[in-house]
């Protein structure tokens, strides 16, 4: 693998970009530093360039005022993250959401925490909003 995008998106449409390499040394995996991405962040979106429902997701994200970290996945780094179980194997599981560590799954079952009146409170629970 060669890399993936790492970005993490703003309110106000401001946004940091960063290219990262999925392992830091020899002794990690891609799959355990997506793991350990998960660990560290409130909140991790894997997503596709070209995927519309990737789109609503981290809309809907932004629109709620969460800062999540955001992972483009090419199609064989989606294929790597299912093989280590990481997203599912249906249409390589993306989107993918991750809140304070869970899956959540992709966009239905983001809406269906947000429709039910439980996101933002399970977001504020892990942090996920910046000062």
């Amino acid at each position: 693998m060669q890399g993936v995008s790492l970005q993490v998106e703003g309110d106000g449409g401001g946004r940091r970009r960063m290219e990262a390499a999925l392992t830091i040394d020899g002794g990690e995996t891609p799959e355990m530093r997506m793991w350990r991405t998960i660990g560290e962040n409130p909140v991790v979106v894997f997503s596709r360039r070209s995927c519309c429902m990737c789109h609503v997701m981290k809309r809907l994200l932004a629109s709620v005022g969460v800062h999540a970290t955001v992972i483009e996945l090419d199609e064989a780094e989606a294929a790597a993250a299912v093989s280590g179980g990481i997203l599912a194997p249906s249409t390589a599981g993306l989107p993918a959401i991750f809140i304070g560590g869970v899956a959540i799954g992709g966009l239905e079952g983001l809406m269906t925490l947000h429709l039910s009146g439980r996101l933002v409170p399970r977001l504020q629970e892990v942090g996920a909003f910046w000062g």
